[in-house]
């Protein structure tokens, strides 16, 4: 038999070279997406790099605020996106365990669905005067860390929600079967085997919320972000200076600000969430390396 027998035919050489050029394809699209998030770390390295000191980390702004430090206001983010946590992620796994769970396909599970994906939508702004309405008027939180921190777990409740339901849907229905015919109750099951290889996707959701909580303005600038605090928060209910808050403020409402000053809060907003997320992302590994299946 001939070697010519066992080559390509004309059919397979060009279904190879599709294959290949959409592998290219993918991989330019792909560097499409992260080549502008490297520019823009690094325009914000080349240009914020200059005022990063210990000066800038460790102290307070002065001379209104044209000089000093961000500590204040890195703090009061830290304190905010913890509040936020705090208060989303155990209210978006609960809802997300009662639709993957327990909810039947009926009119109102259906409701609750549209309700989260319209949430998911809702501008900021609308979340903001939410906040001010619910929390800092109703609720009697006042301008603070508190009321800011609920605005921003409602903001970002969606993505728990969405991200934990999937990671339970994931797990092999097998699981839970072997579980009730052992006599294991429904939340046992879920305690004991649904949660825990769903770690994976509830971190996820963490990490997508600290992401957007740290970055957002209008939710925190009319229930707890101040212009200006002297000192630092001693409780939930007061009210505190943030990142986001104080580069809108240095970059458009006040002059003379030193140009590298604004790129340096940019540079330590972006320093803050990879921090946060690489924690997050260490549990998620460690999870995911547990698994089975």
């Amino acid at each position: 038999m001939s070697a010519t027998a066992f080559s390509a035919t004309a059919r397979e050489r060009a279904s190879l070279s599709v294959q290949q050029g959409m592998k290219v394809l993918f991989l330019l699209m792909t560097l499409l997406l992260v080549l502008p998030v490297l520019l823009i770390v690094l325009v914000l390295t080349l240009k914020g790099a200059p005022a990063l000191s210990w000066e800038f980390f460790f102290s307070e702004p002065k001379a209104k605020m044209t000089a000093g430090g961000i500590l204040p206001a890195l703090i009061g983010t830290i304190w905010l996106t913890l509040g936020a946590l705090v208060v989303a992620v155990p209210l978006g796994v609960a809802a997300a365990i009662y639709l993957s769970e327990y909810a039947r396909d009926n009119w109102l599970t259906r409701l609750i669905n549209i309700a989260i994906v319209n949430l998911a939508g809702v501008p900021s702004i609308v979340h903001a005067l939410f906040g001010v309405g619910a929390f800092v008027h109703f609720m009697h939180f006042g301008t603070s860390i508190l009321a800011a921190s609920c605005t921003l777990a409602v903001m970002t409740l969606p993505v728990v929600i969405v991200a934990t339901r999937e990671s339970m849907q994931a797990v092999p229905r097998s699981f839970r079967d072997a579980c009730w015919s052992m006599g294991a109750t429904r939340w046992q099951t879920i305690w004991r085997i649904v949660l825990p290889n769903s770690g994976g996707g509830i971190l996820t959701g963490v990490i997508l919320v600290v992401s957007r909580a740290v970055g957002e303005t209008a939710p925190i600038m009319f229930t707890g972000a101040a212009f200006l605090v002297t000192g630092y928060p001693s409780s939930m209910f007061d009210p505190t200076m943030a990142l986001s808050l104080h580069l809108f403020n240095i970059a458009t409402q006040i002059k003379d600000v030193p140009e590298s000053m604004q790129y340096a809060v940019a540079l330590t907003m972006i320093g803050v969430v990879l921090l946060m997320n690489a924690v997050a992302i260490t549990f998620r590994m460690r999870l995911r390396g547990r698994k089975k299946w």
